[in-house]
């Protein structure tokens, strides 16, 4: 038996695949990730014999390992959007209370479509210890989903990047306040964010302005979750703060009132 370890920088996980030797068409692989239990799977060798790991054994592992992790989808080797999404710093230093800025690099990427704009950038602030995480392009929720962060043990955030020409073809400098009231946003792109209809589910609502720009702020159970939403030049900003899935209802009660902190930072600026 021997092994070859690989390791991707961009999210510090090791991958081990064990084989046996000399390589023989069709024959098993162990996948072991360093963050899960073991796993196998089939792959045919043939003429990849003796080449270095790229392709369909690079394409494997990444698939086998892309499972969730700290409760996201697609967390693979090689499933990152292009270059820049992913790990652009972005994080100040933390401040005399333990806090951290993130601010969209003016550079960073976006899996948005050919003849978009520049995305106006967003910031929000975390408790420190809270990192990104690199969003796939095999996740569920699409190339909408711009920036994940987290931390296992307190909870996690996405921002979804939205064309609000899906919704108005009149708003090419939207304002939340166009696109609808309270009620109406939270109904309509509410499931974007949980999954399922809303109905019944928003605890509280609130309206806030900062800097002449107006955000709707929404808590929802179940399940538990922060939403604020805004617009800005032809998008619509959708910023969820949740606890990890695994221990959802303890991490809320014990990180409320930082979750909620996190929600009411957020700003396009």
């Amino acid at each position: 038996m021997n092994s070859t370890v690989l390791f991707s920088p961009s999210s510090a996980l090791f991958l081990f695949l064990t084989k046996a030797s000399p390589l023989v068409k069709g024959r098993a692989a162990a996948v072991r990730c360093s963050t899960g239990p073991a796993m196998s799977a089939s792959y045919e060798e043939g003429e990849m014999e003796g080449l270095p790991m790229v392709g369909r054994r690079r394409a494997l592992v990444s698939a086998v390992c892309g499972t969730s992790v700290l409760g996201f989808a697609g967390y693979g080797l090689a499933a990152t959007q292009g270059l820049l999404a992913g790990r652009i710093p972005g994080l100040s230093e933390p401040d005399e209370n333990g806090w951290r800025t993130y601010r969209r690099p003016d550079e960073k990427s976006g899996g948005h479509g050919v003849g978009w704009s520049p995305i106006i950038p967003y910031s929000f602030k975390v408790p420190d210890g809270w990192d990104e995480v690199p969003v796939s392009i095999a996740d569920l929720g699409g190339t909408e989903i711009d920036l994940r962060f987290a931390n296992p043990k307190e909870g996690r955030l996405f921002v979804i990047v939205a064309p609000v020409r899906r919704f108005a073809d009149d708003l090419d400098d939207a304002t939340i306040e166009k696109i609808g009231n309270p009620e109406k946003v939270i109904s309509a792109f509410g499931p974007e964010v949980i999954g399922e209809n809303v109905e019944g589910k928003v605890l509280s609502s609130a309206t806030a302005e900062h800097s002449g720009r107006t955000y709707y702020q929404f808590e929802l159970e179940p399940p538990h979750v922060f939403i604020t939403a805004t617009a800005a030049g032809n998008r619509l900003y959708l910023f969820s703060v949740t606890a990890n899935a695994v221990i959802a209802g303890l991490q809320w009660k014990r990180h409320y009132k930082d979750l909620k902190q996190i929600a009411e930072s957020f700003r396009v600026v």
